[in-house]
């Protein structure tokens, strides 16, 4: 038991990300019945959304949350939404949820930002959140600087609240280390994308199955928003019109719906493969029950060695 399992009233402190595009019911409610705290994504049309935490709620009784991020157009209409279909959870990035907070408390919500830096971790804390994902510049999508290695020992020295590890976490020995360095759960996302529960596009799974470990490419770091995708042509251009001094117009129109193609349309050359750095770790398709089972079943054989 931990602080995290106790909060979230899960079995196992193992937390799947909301991945824009891809994190659906199917895979949420595939998680949360294996014992951990299936997500569904918040960036999508909000009919949709509300389509599948109702579909999560019709399939499980067990918790699962929905992650919002904060800088969307529909935020607000997202964090409504959340209070009234009943969520339980919400996990949020890119900006504070202080203004939703008391909203989301009088509705039971518990509420969890992912953060990139010991100052946002605090500011966090101080408006309220009951726990907090540091997530490491290994993880998939959009990244901050720190390693997971650097940041998550540092959250967990500046703030009282439970910290739940993220970036480059992909089996039991990344679950092991992360408790080592004072987490009390771990958040996953690369790992559920080969999930067989996961409705990703059969081509991203290929993607992230026949990857290296040198295979990912941070994009965007000139228009302030990087992120982490497997190389591939649209990375190339990206990168080569970055170094180039091209304007943030033209590099934000190459990024546009880049993402839904290659999770929607399986276009993994012009397509945004958002994956972490443990993809060269991923080579086979499991359910998310055999995922989450091999996960701590290694983690407990891991900290047993060292326990002699």
């Amino acid at each position: 038991m931990s602080r995290i399992t106790e909060l979230l009233e899960i079995e196992y402190p193992i937390i799947q990300g909301g991945m824009a595009w891809i994190a659906d019911a199917s895979l949420a409610i595939a998680v949360s019945e294996a014992g951990g705290l299936g997500i569904i994504t918040g960036n999508a049309p909000i009919d949709w959304i509300r389509q599948e935490i109702r579909k999560a709620k019709s399939m499980t009784n067990k918790p699962f949350g929905v992650n919002i991020m904060l800088m969307s157009p529909q935020a607000e209409e997202v964090a409504k939404l959340v209070c009234e279909e009943g969520v339980k959870v919400v996990t949020t990035g890119a900006g504070s949820p202080g203004k939703y907070m008391e909203m989301w408390k009088a509705n039971g919500i518990k509420v969890i930002p992912v953060v990139a830096s010991v100052a946002l971790a605090k500011r966090m804390e101080r408006a309220g959140a009951d726990a907090i994902v540091a997530e490491g510049t290994e993880s998939g999508g959009h990244v901050g600087q720190l390693t997971t290695m650097a940041l998550v020992p540092q959250v967990v020295d500046a703030v009282q609240i439970p910290v739940i590890a993220a970036g480059g976490i992909g089996d039991g020995r990344g679950f092991a280390a992360s408790m080592m360095l004072g987490a009390e759960g771990v958040q996953i996302g690369t790992r559920f994308l080969v999930a067989k529960e996961c409705t990703v596009h059969q081509n991203y799974k290929d993607a992230v199955l026949k990857a290296n470990d040198i295979d990912t490419d941070v994009t965007g770091r000139a228009t302030g928003h990087p992120v982490r995708i497997i190389r591939n042509k649209l990375a190339r251009e990206f990168m080569k019109l970055e170094k180039e001094g091209a304007p943030v117009e033209e590099l934000e129109k190459l990024g546009t719906g880049a993402l839904a193609r290659a999770a929607k349309d399986g276009d993994v050359s012009m397509g945004s493969i958002m994956a972490g750095q443990i993809s060269g770790l991923i080579n086979k398709e499991q359910t998310a029950a055999e995922i989450i089972n091999e996960i701590m079943q290694q983690a407990d054989e891991v900290i047993k060695r060292y326990q002699k």
